[in-house]
């Protein structure tokens, strides 16, 4: 199964991740690259030109990882996101519902 934004991972034990004090890490996938056009460090080989990026809460870092370093737990259902005045949450099967939009006011209406 794909690992996504917003999933649950634990990181795999690799040379690499036991050197960075990484492997057995539990944390949410922040976002996705293709680290050709970004530029960003990956750890592992991103063979398919695609890194996740996972935040390390106990660090206070982020990272970014090759797919094949991460383990699928969760897909996090309930985790909440809002862009604008939409708002979606995420199901335990990976898709996100869009209970409602949230409410707009007018641009005159900013003392509200």
């Amino acid at each position: 199964m794909n690992i996504t934004f917003g999933d649950h991972v634990r990181v795999l034990s690799t040379p690499e991740t036991d050197e960075r004090g990484l492997a057995g890490k539990r944390e949410q996938v922040y976002g996705e690259t293709t680290p050709s056009v970004t530029g960003v460090e990956v750890i592992g080989e991103a063979r398919e030109d695609y890194a996740l990026n996972v935040f390390m809460e106990d660090l206070d870092s982020d990272f970014w990882f090759a797919p094949d370093l991460l383990e699928l737990i969760d897909h996090a259902a309930g985790t909440e996101i809002v862009i604008g005045n939409r708002k979606a949450v995420r199901r335990a099967d990976g898709s996100w519902e869009e209970p409602d939009s949230l409410p707009t006011k007018k641009w005159w209406q900013f003392w509200r």
